[in-house]
């Protein structure tokens, strides 16, 4: 079992060397041992962590989930109902996120209609005229 560099491994799982320090800081990663020199030696382990932490965040899981994940993953009593808990859980915040933009979405589809895209003064818009504070916002 070949040690890594911190470059070789972030290559390897196509993430930047921050990010790796980064994951490390949060214990999302353990830190390497040392070398004499005092470069980090990474397990080729490493890189199929972060590659699962980077699939993981590509489907919207937060760091906070995805330790949560990393953790059922060794925990003995964990079983595949836990996880697909986590991930209904996700599947249900990303669609209120979905209802969420889509509710921006038909605003500022309302408010381009209103405007009449002319050369007038930008006092007259009324795209900025709705984002004015009004006595009713907190």
């Amino acid at each position: 079992m070949k040690a890594l560099t911190i470059g070789k491994v972030a290559k390897q799982a196509g993430i930047g060397v921050e990010t790796i320090r980064f994951y490390e800081r949060r214990g999302l990663l353990e830190e390497p041992p040392r070398n004499d020199s005092g470069y980090r030696q990474y397990p080729p382990e490493a890189v199929v962590k972060l590659r699962f932490i980077k699939k993981a965040k590509q489907l919207g899981f937060s760091l906070k989930e995805i330790e949560e994940l990393i953790a059922l993953r060794h925990k003995q009593d964990a079983t595949c109902g836990d996880i697909k808990a986590q991930a209904e859980e996700r599947i249900n915040n990303i669609e209120e996120r979905i209802r969420d933009l889509s509710k921006m979405k038909e605003a500022l589809v309302e408010l381009t209609r209103q405007c009449s895209g002319n050369k007038g003064p930008v006092t007259e818009c009324p795209i900025l005229t709705a984002l004015e504070p009004t006595g009713e916002d907190p």
